[in-house]
């Protein structure tokens, strides 16, 4: 029986091969026609745009992992079952809930290569993609268009204009307000140099000073500032949710939390990394019924209702998650709502058949 759960492991894992072989250059090459849009823009080249595309794989393998599974393990099972090996292990005694169990163990050494794919790799090549992609084109760091990159604590709003490099700001202000909402205090600065963790040198400042009616101006060229986040925090501040690792997530999801900031993005981009395990798990488990719910239908035919469904899950975890959003819905609820569903539909499915 050893041997069989091998062989069948073995069946599975190629066609994971195979579905990656097919899916992760056909997004890739979509990557690379994008980018291609902005070759000639300040010092970007079309080598810049294939580094861009190579350095961006590994969050695409993340991100098409559960539509892997589906098109991998039909594939895999397909074969089996044109060539008549499936009737031949189950007329041996295998049932079909031991031919299943290949899948899944093969599946949940997939989650296992993804999370370590997903906390210490991805994150780190797709943060030095748009860096260096920000860095040709001439663009720098910042959130939004002309807002900057802004934060908070419980007296304090910080404004940072762009990060110039991760050593020096530019166009910093402070604001400073006391116990009752009431500004005290205004300071912009033309440069920061970031010293170290604990302080900021500010360069070219001018300080307002309010006191009752009364506002008090001061130029200087520069002033020490202890700031209130951390280094790590200003560089997450710079990145999207989705680019960060969990770990990374998970802490800068309490920063905001702890400075009163709103979170619901970086929640949902941390619980969406565990809703894309699930839906991983549910597609593994949506795929068998394809392979022992229609026998006599083609490979072919399978792999085209597999991608029908593959379509129709990505549309409807982009609608949940968007809305989600939107509506200011539970996070985890919105993150862990479709592949809740899929397993569901599997189960019931499964049960059917078996």
């Amino acid at each position: 029986m050893t041997i069989i759960y091998r062989y069948l492991g073995l069946q599975v894992l190629m066609g994971l091969g195979i579905a990656t072989a097919v899916l992760l250059p056909l997004f890739g090459f979509l990557d690379l026609l994008d980018q291609l849009d902005d070759v000639g823009k300040g010092t970007y080249s079309v080598k810049d745009a294939f580094l861009y595309t190579a350095l961006l794989l590994p969050r695409r393998f993340i991100q098409l992992a559960p539509f892997i599974a589906l098109m991998g393990n039909v594939t895999a099972l397909g074969r089996l079952a044109v060539g008549s090996e499936l009737t031949a292990l189950r007329g041996a005694g295998v049932s079909p809930l031991g031919i299943s169990l290949a899948p899944v163990v093969v599946g949940i050494i997939l989650l296992l290569f993804i999370t370590v794919l997903d906390q210490f790799v991805a994150p780190q090549f797709q943060q030095k993609a748009i860096s260096s992609r920000a860095a040709a084109l001439e663009k720098s760091a910042a959130l939004g268009q002309q807002l900057g990159i802004w934060t908070r604590d419980e007296r304090n709003i910080l404004r940072i204009g762009e990060m110039l490099h991760a050593r020096r700001a530019a166009n910093i202000e402070i604001m400073h307000f006391d116990d009752n909402g009431f500004l005290l205090r205004y300071t912009y600065a033309k440069y920061a140099d970031i010293i170290n963790e604990g302080l900021w040198e500010l360069r070219d400042v001018v300080i307002k000073t309010f006191n009752g009616n009364a506002m008090e101006i001061v130029s200087r060229e520069s002033v020490p500032w202890e700031p209130f986040l951390k280094e790590e925090d200003i560089s997450t501040l710079t990145k999207s949710p989705e680019s960060l690792s969990p770990a990374e997530l998970f802490l800068h999801v309490h920063f905001l939390r702890a400075t009163g900031q709103e979170s619901g993005a970086y929640e949902l981009a941390l619980w969406r990394k565990a809703g894309g395990a699930l839906t991983t798990i549910a597609m593994l488990l949506l795929s068998i019924p394809f392979v022992f719910g229609s026998v006599r239908a083609g490979l072919g035919n399978r792999l085209v209702v597999a991608s029908m469904l593959g379509i129709s899950v990505y549309l409807f975890d982009q609608i949940t998650a968007n809305a989600g959003l939107l509506l200011h819905l539970n996070p985890a609820l919105s993150a862990l709502l479709p592949g809740g569903v899929l397993i569901a539909v599997a189960y019931f499915w499964l049960r059917r058949i078996f």
